[in-house]
């Protein structure tokens, strides 16, 4: 009994489909680990007397200055195939300076299926006077679709080894681009065109000696330049620029 044709293209298109699909989770599946427990040993850390608390909402951990009421926040991206805890090093060390810092994990850890996370937690919290929008690499260029749609809602965009897509050049947001001089990682021909969409109002910083992976703790990245400073080193300037921005940029 011969086939029909349509069944034949059901079957066809269905074998397309599993193929696909296996190749996404495959994909998806492998990942940047955090380089060691960071959030664990941060959670152990956060007794009040380290100054930070860190809760979790869903699918984020918050970082509060433990003896103050923040009026300003930044909600955080993570960069694409890492694993959002990686960074948690880096929002504690923001959090101390008396910002809240909101940590977001994102669908198959990839900011692109889920860039207007940050409008719910700005919907939500009305405590919060100013919202600052960033992300490490394709979570910095997530953040930077965001911020395109809505920035007459934020004080400004971060930016970590990232540049933007869209054109944010009459946007009066302010802006810090931030990433290391060793940065292997990050396209500087598509850097630099996206230094021209940028608005009048940013601020570019080379960390001198600073790779692409070590804004986060998840051990060294494929194709990445060899750092000259330590993780540590390179967090704590990076840490230093964003709570100065936010500071100078309320």
């Amino acid at each position: 009994m011969k086939m029909s044709l349509w069944k034949k293209i059901a079957i066809i298109t269905a074998s397309v489909l599993v193929v696909m699909a296996g190749a996404f989770f495959i994909y998806t599946g492998s990942y940047y680990h955090a380089e060691h427990p960071v959030l664990t040993e941060a959670l152990a850390q956060a007794d009040g007397s380290k100054g930070v608390d860190i809760t979790s909402k869903g699918n984020s951990y918050f970082f509060t200055p433990s003896d103050q009421k923040p009026e300003t926040a930044l909600i955080f991206y993570p960069g694409g195939k890492v694993e959002y805890t990686a960074y948690a090093d880096l929002m504690q060390i923001i959090a101390k300076k008396g910002y809240l810092c909101i940590l977001v994990k994102m669908p198959f850890n990839l900011a692109v299926f889920d860039m207007n996370a940050a409008k719910d937690y700005m919907d939500t919290y009305d405590t919060i006077k100013n919202w600052y929008v960033g992300g490490h690499s394709l979570g910095g260029a997530m953040a930077a679709e965001f911020a395109a749609k809505y920035s007459s809602r934020l004080a400004g965009l971060i930016l970590l080894g990232a540049y933007p897509a869209s054109d944010l050049s009459s946007s009066s947001l302010k802006v810090l681009s931030m990433y290391g001089s060793m940065d292997q990682v990050m396209n500087r021909e598509k850097f630099k065109e996206g230094l021209k969409m940028m608005p009048k109002v940013h601020e570019e910083i080379v960390i001198e000696g600073g790779n692409h992976a070590q804004f986060g703790s998840y051990g060294k990245q494929k194709g990445d330049g060899e750092a000259a400073v330590s993780q540590e080193e390179q967090q704590n300037t990076a840490a230093k620029e964003i709570t100065g921005f936010m500071s100078d940029n309320p």
